[in-house]
C-alpha cells in the first residue's frame, strides 16, 4: 500500500484505505478498483491523495486508531467549533462570565473529555507506537480532521516521552482544542486558496489568544490544557506568537503539540498547497531543531515517524529504483529497499540495507514507474 496523489493514480488501481465524506459517511470502501469516473467524484469531495494497492505495494498499513473512533472524534470537534462560531458574535456571549455557559456547551466539552479518554485508551492498546500512516482529509473539514490527527500524533509522542496517563489526557484534550480559536476567524480567511495578506495573517495569529480567552471565560479546564491552546505557536528560539516565549518557558505539552501540528499540516493537502511527502516533512522539522522546536522532544519524534512506509517506491542516489520493504527502528531515513529497476540487471530483486550502504541515499519518492 502506498500514498499517491490522485492525478498519478492509474485506472483500475485498488483503493487501499476506505475514504469518508465530510459527514463521516463511507464514500468508498477499501478493495474497490478505481475508475476514471470514480477518481473524478473523489476529487469533487476535495480529496486529492489516496492509498492504493498495486503490484509493488501489497502490504497493509495499520490504522493507529479505529476509523469509527476517528470519524466520531472529528464529528464532535466539528459540532463544538461550529457552535462556537455561531454564537461568538452574539451580544449575550460577549457579556458572559466564567460561570455562564449553556447546557449545549457543557455537553460538547463533556464529549471532548470522553473522546480524549477513548483516544488515549485506543492508542495505548495499540502495541505499535510508530507513525507510518498519513491521514487522508477532506479539505472542507480540514480544521476538524487536523485537530484529531494532531491529538493522535501528540499522544503517540507523549507515550514515547513516558508521560503519565493524566498528562496524556491533558495532552489529548489540549491538542483536540488547540485550534478552537479559529472559530472566531471568518471562514473565507481560513479557507482562502491564495496567499494571505499581511492583515489576514495577523488575524490568523490571534487564534491562540482567542482560544485561550474563550476557554478561560466559559469553561474550567486544567491550566495544562489551556496553555497548549495559548502556546502551540510559540517557537523554541522565542520568535513565535502570541508572547515570544522561548525554551522551557513554553509549556512542555505545548512543545509536543507544536511538533505534531506542523508535521500534520505539512503532510496534508490544503486549499493553497499540496501535501509534502512524509520524508520531506521530517527533514523540515529536523532542520528547525532548536529554532522552531525543542530539540530533545524532536529527537524522540524522529524515532517514531516512518517517513518511508512499507510499499513506498523510491529513487536512490545511485540511479536505482526500489520499494521500501522494512524500516529499522531509530533510523527512519535509511530503510531496507528491494531493487525494482537498475542499470545493473543482476541487482533487480536484491535488497539494499541503507544503514550498511552509507554512500547511497533516497533521492525522492516516486508515484509512477
Amino acid at each position: 500500500m502506498r500514498l499517491v496523489p490522485i492525478e498519478c493514480i492509474k485506472e483500475n488501481s485498488i483503493l487501499g484505505k476506505s475514504i469518508y465524506t465530510s459527514n463521516g459517511r463511507c464514500l468508498l470502501k477499501s478493495g474497490l478498483p478505481l475508475t476514471i469516473d470514480t477518481l473524478k467524484k473523489i476529487k469533487e469531495h476535495k480529496i486529492f491523495s489516496l492509498y492504493i494497492i498495486d503490484d509493488y505495494s501489497t502490504a497493509v498499513i495499520e490504522d493507529i486508531i479505529k476509523p469509527e473512533l476517528r470519524n466520531k472524534s472529528i464529528s464532535i470537534i466539528k459540532e463544538t467549533f461550529s457552535h462556537i462560531e455561531r454564537i461568538s458574535s452574539s451580544h449575550d456571549f460577549k457579556k458572559r462570565n466564567i460561570n455562564q455557559y449553556s447546557k449545549q456547551e457543557k455537553k460538547y466539552f463533556k464529549s471532548i473529555n470522553k473522546i480524549a479518554e477513548e483516544l488515549v485508551e485506543n492508542i495505548l492498546s495499540n502495541k505499535n507506537v510508530l507513525l507510518s500512516l498519513v491521514d487522508i482529509k477532506n479539505m472542507d473539514d480540514y480544521t476538524y480532521a487536523h485537530s484529531v490527527n494532531v491529538a493522535v500524533i501528540s499522544v503517540i509522542l507523549g507515550i514515547s516521552l513516558n508521560l503519565s496517563r493524566q498528562n496524556l489526557n491533558y495532552l489529548c484534550i489540549g491538542a483536540l482544542l488547540h485550534d478552537i480559536g479559529k472559530s472566531f476567524i471568518p471562514s473565507e480567511v481560513l479557507q482562502k486558496p491564495d496567499k494571505l495578506t499581511l492583515e489576514e495573517f495577523e488575524l490568523i495569529k490571534k487564534h491562540p489568544r482567542n482560544g485561550y480567552n474563550f476557554l478561560n471565560k466559559i469553561y474550567s479546564l486544567s491550566s495544562h490544557i489551556k496553555l497548549i491552546v495559548l502556546q502551540h505557536h510559540e517557537r523554541f528560539d522565542g520568535l513565535g506568537y502570541p508572547s515570544n516565549l522561548s525554551n522551557e518557558s513554553i509549556s512542555y505539552l505545548a512543545r509536543i503539540v507544536s511538533i505534531s501540528d506542523i508535521y500534520d499540516a505539512l503532510t496534508s493537502d490544503r486549499p493553497y498547497k499540496r501535501a509534502m511527502c512524509p520524508n520531506d516533512s521530517l527533514e523540515y522539522l529536523m532542520s528547525n531543531s532548536g529554532t522552531l522546536f525543542d530539540p530533545n522532544i524532536l529527537d524522540v519524534f524522529c524515532k517514531i515517524i516512518i517517513p518511508f512506509p512499507q510499499g513506498t517506491i523510491v529513487s536512490l542516489s545511485n540511479g536505482d529504483i526500489g520499494v521500501v520493504e522494512e524500516t529499522i527502528p531509530n533510523f527512519p531515513l535509511r530503510p531496507i529497499v528491494k531493487i525494482l529497476q537498475s542499470e545493473t540487471p543482476n541487482k533487480v530483486g536484491s535488497k539494499l540495507n541503507l544503514i550498511d550502504t552509507l554512500s547511497v541515499v533516497i533521492s525522492n519518492v516516486k508515484y509512477e514507474i
